[in-house]
């Protein structure tokens, strides 16, 4: 459980770290986050406590799961393109372990995997 816990606030920080970056920079937000990026930080929390991956998650990029809906997932990829390369001046111990952990190949999808450890489940009776 603390190993769940621990690896998804340190991307719920990242991301959040970005979103901030990106809407003061780009918003011109003297404090805390406009409306709009406000919005989109409270989508992305709501994401990473549904993600089935729990705390094997991939980073975004490598995620088989696109669980974004279209519209904020361009909104959260204009934020990391532009916060990204930031993030190394900005928070060198966020951006860091987020470039180690794309180096991690993508887990197994965790419907795949439960399938694989009880194979029977997926079988149904022919009739016949």
């Amino acid at each position: 459980m603390a190993a769940k816990r621990n690896g998804l606030q340190s991307e719920r920080k990242t991301i959040e770290a970005m979103i901030a970056l990106f809407c003061r920079d780009r918003h011109g937000a003297p404090r805390g986050l406009c409306a709009e990026c406000a919005a989109l930080a409270d989508y992305a929390r709501l994401r990473l406590e549904k993600c089935p991956f729990e705390a094997d998650k991939p980073t975004c990029a490598k995620c088989p799961i696109h669980c974004y809906v279209p519209a904020r997932r361009e909104q959260i990829r204009a934020v990391m393109r532009y916060a990204g390369p930031r993030m190394l001046l900005h928070r060198p111990v966020l951006a860091i372990r987020h470039m180690l952990n794309e180096r991690k190949p993508p887990p197994e999808h965790p419907r795949r995997r439960r399938e694989r450890a009880d194979p029977t489940s997926s079988e149904r009776p022919r009739s016949g």
